[in-house]
């Protein structure tokens, strides 16, 4: 690179007498200070534009069998930025337009060459130059910034048509980048969201991170902050609009998962709570039928103690099942194959298989799925999810079990063609309490939550009310 404390000019010409006037003009300009060295060839000039050794060159048009316009083609291949300035004999308004096509800061007639007017030329190219750098530079810091950004960044017109996206919207929305321009945004956000959230903009408005859910090329739901931020164009009369997409699909799983973690740890915290003080005086009670029941009594009165005896030890067992649930017990890991975990789970609810004559189609691996795990515990999930299924379902039911394998693990799919659930009920599923049927305790997905969360895994229901539901449990490999 030159040195920017002194500018240095180079003078590209074959007349030595000729570069001596440019060099005396150029020595006369006051308060400046310039070191001006010859160049008699082109070949000699192409090496220094190589080297980036000056801060301009005058060039004059005729370098033997090339001209100053080669010389400016080269330099432009050489991805010069210092101001060129093309010097010619006579005055030629073709050889003018033609220099400043080919990227010449100025075009200067030798006969008409003076201080006053060097000076000048050098002045505007110089800051032009500096000003053309700071813009470019200034160019790619945010060509980086949109083409290396982690969000998906875009411009459309002002219907929202795209006209240039970065690789993270190409992933996001699962186009190559030519696919993507010229469609609209509108296409791949959920319509939900279009009509509520997505008015039309004119240059006045914005959007500001706005919820909205995007559907991309493969059919996944996204869920996503939009801003857009529409800019008026230089002719005044369009604007097109610059726009970014933050994925929080991530954000949002990890709160649900929070807010679910949270909810568990307050119920456990009630259970305890309550199986203490609901236990003190049921263990009265009890020992108070264990006095009574020896003693004389009629039927009629032994019925009565037998019901108090009995429905005691049952609220009895409930509270042991629940402090279980609020303080899980030990896990047991050794290595299990899902395939076996399944069967087991399915086995023990065959009976129930059988009565309602459901169907089960079994979807596995051709080789074990190798988890380490407590086979007991996985097999109250699944078992308490089959129950779940089948209870949903009519006779003659249709009940798919898969397991698939990826690079990241495991995902077991219990479907069922059952009476599924609107969407209201999505965020409660694994609530203590919470159930659907008419003698449920609510606990089954509550225990089953319990402990995935133990093994680091985790589950998620699809459901359409009168279509079924889909419950996905995903585990990692070891």
């Amino acid at each position: 690179m030159p040195n920017q404390n002194k500018n240095k000019i180079a003078v590209i010409e074959d007349d030595e007498d000729d570069y001596l006037i440019i060099k005396d003009y150029i020595t006369d300009i006051e308060g400046k200070s310039f070191t001006v060295d010859w160049f008699q060839d082109y070949n000699s000039a192409i090496q220094a534009i190589k080297n980036k050794e000056y801060h301009l060159y005058f060039v004059d048009y005729f370098l033997g069998h090339k001209t100053g316009l080669d010389l400016l083609d080269a330099a432009a291949e050489l991805n010069c930025d210092e101001p060129i300035i093309l010097l010619t004999g006579l005055g030629n308004k073709a050889i003018d337009i033609k220099a400043m096509e080919r990227g010449a800061t100025d075009y200067l007639v030798k006969n008409d060459l003076s201080t006053e007017k060097l000076e000048r030329s050098i002045r505007y190219a110089l800051e032009r130059s500096k000003f053309l750098k700071e813009l470019k530079a200034r160019e790619v810091k945010y060509r980086t910034l949109f083409e290396s950004s982690k969000d998906a960044v875009f411009i459309t017109d002002d219907q929202l048509n795209f006209s240039e996206v970065n690789d993270a919207a190409v992933e996001l929305l699962g186009y190559s980048e030519n696919e993507l321009v010229g469609r609209n945004l509108r296409e791949f956000i959920s319509e939900h969201h279009l009509n509520g959230r997505l008015k039309p903009l004119n240059e006045k408005s914005s959007v500001e991170d706005n919820e909205i859910k995007i559907i991309n090329n493969n059919n996944e739901t996204r869920e996503c902050l939009l801003s857009l931020a529409p800019q008026r164009q230089a002719d005044d009369e369009t604007f097109v609009v610059h726009g970014i997409i933050h994925d929080i699909t991530k954000i949002k799983k990890a709160e649900i998962a929070n807010l679910q973690a949270e909810k568990l740890a307050a119920n456990e915290r009630l259970i305890r709570m309550l199986a203490h003080e609901i236990r003190n005086p049921l263990n009265n009670i009890i020992l108070s039928i264990e006095q009574l029941l020896p003693l004389e009594k009629d039927e009629f009165q032994k019925s009565f103690m037998d019901i108090i005896q009995r429905n005691s030890l049952r609220i009895n067992n409930i509270i042991t099942e629940l402090l279980n649930l609020a303080k899980p017990s030990d896990l047991i890991i050794l290595e299990h194959s899902l395939q076996d975990i399944m069967d087991e789970s399915i086995s023990r609810t065959a009976d129930r298989i059988k009565l309602q004559n459901i169907h089960v189609k079994k979807h596995y691996p051709s080789h074990p799925a190798i988890l380490r795990a407590d086979k007991e515990k996985l097999i109250i999930v699944f078992t308490n999810i089959i129950i779940n299924a089948i209870e949903a379902m009519n006779t003659n039911g249709l009940l798919n079990i898969s397991i698939t394998e990826s690079e990241e693990g495991y995902e077991v799919c219990i479907k069922d063609n059952g009476k599924g659930f609107t969407n209201e009920y999505q965020s409660r599923l694994f609530e203590p309490f919470f159930t659907m049927k008419k003698n449920g305790m609510g606990l089954g997905l509550t225990v089953a939550y319990s402990i995935l969360q133990s093994h680091n895994a985790k589950i998620k229901a699809q459901s359409k009310e009168n279509e079924g539901t889909e419950f996905q449990v995903s585990f990692k490999k070891n």
